[in-house]
């Protein structure tokens, strides 16, 4: 195991894990080396289990035999820091004590992800990476067999989607349209009934629309933007479009991310998830 003790926040080997909260930097960083961060024991074992390759892993002094088993199954350096070095180097109190650099898998085609599936979860430019990471665990936890994602949305392995979705994002298969204008055609040939969560008029509800599919039907959930939800384009290329009913007059619908979870959940309870085992 090759165990490297470093002190110096600015040693060239951490460059992988500096300023892990400013998101402009980290994007073009982890873009330009392919790789992603993975936070705490359980999300970094999960990443291993996924069969994703680890570049590098830092572990705080008091942390260091956390992750010894992990780290002896990979060729890759263990650097152990103090939390005071830790915490200059990412910009914030490392309290778990691990992180751990991996590189990204090319991601799936469509076609590929779409294989074998009945209940897919497609979100349009959804920006925020906590509501990302937390679309994907309740999508995994309820069954749904994939994630679909427009081009701009928020890339579901930043370390907060990752973090969020407790790993779901290594195991839940998912992949980006190339095209935002066209894509939900593709979806609608491979034969899904795309429903639209919008809480605007003539949408029924969602139990009420999900018992009038036949049996065997393949069901797309189409979730929209935090602020002002799915764009007219996605509205009017959608097979239905549907809600969540609120008892409150006041109150029109749930956040994105609650609504995912209800959506799913009654997915389930029609029957569209295929069963299709992703977890680890």
């Amino acid at each position: 195991m090759n165990v490297i003790r470093v002190s110096d926040p600015a040693d060239p080997r951490l460059a992988d894990y500096t300023r892990l909260r400013d998101v402009n930097l980290r994007r073009h960083l982890e873009a330009e080396h392919g790789l992603f961060m993975a936070e705490g024991d359980k999300v970094i074992r999960r990443a291993a289990t996924a069969g994703y390759v680890p570049r590098s892993f830092l572990l705080t002094e008091r942390r260091a035999e956390a992750l010894d088993d992990v780290v002896a199954a990979t060729e890759a350096p263990l650097y152990v820091v103090s939390e005071e070095t830790a915490e200059r180097l990412v910009g914030f109190d490392l309290h778990r004590g691990a992180l751990a650099a991996y590189h990204r898998k090319p991601l799936p085609s469509l076609d590929e992800v779409l294989e074998g599936a009945r209940a897919i979860v497609v979100l349009e430019d959804l920006v925020d990476h906590t509501n990302v990471g937390a679309i994907f665990r309740s999508a995994a936890g309820l069954g749904v067999d994939a994630v679909i994602l427009a081009p701009r949305c928020a890339d579901p392995l930043y370390r907060r989607s990752v973090k969020v979705s407790m790993g779901s994002v290594f195991t839940l298969p998912y992949t980006r349209l190339d095209d935002w204008y066209g894509g939900l055609d593709t979806l609608s040939e491979a034969g899904f009934d795309l429903m639209a969560l919008t809480p605007g008029e003539g949408s029924l509800p969602l139990a009420e629309a999900m018992g009038r599919l036949a049996p065997d039907a393949k069901v797309g959930l189409l979730l929209g933007t935090e602020g002002d939800g799915l764009s007219a384009r996605w509205l009017e290329r959608a097979t239905s479009r549907v809600h969540i009913p609120m008892a409150d007059r006041d109150v029109d619908s749930l956040n994105v991310t609650a609504a995912a979870a209800v959506a799913c959940y009654e997915l389930a309870r029609f029957g569209a998830v295929s069963g299709r085992v992703h977890g680890v």
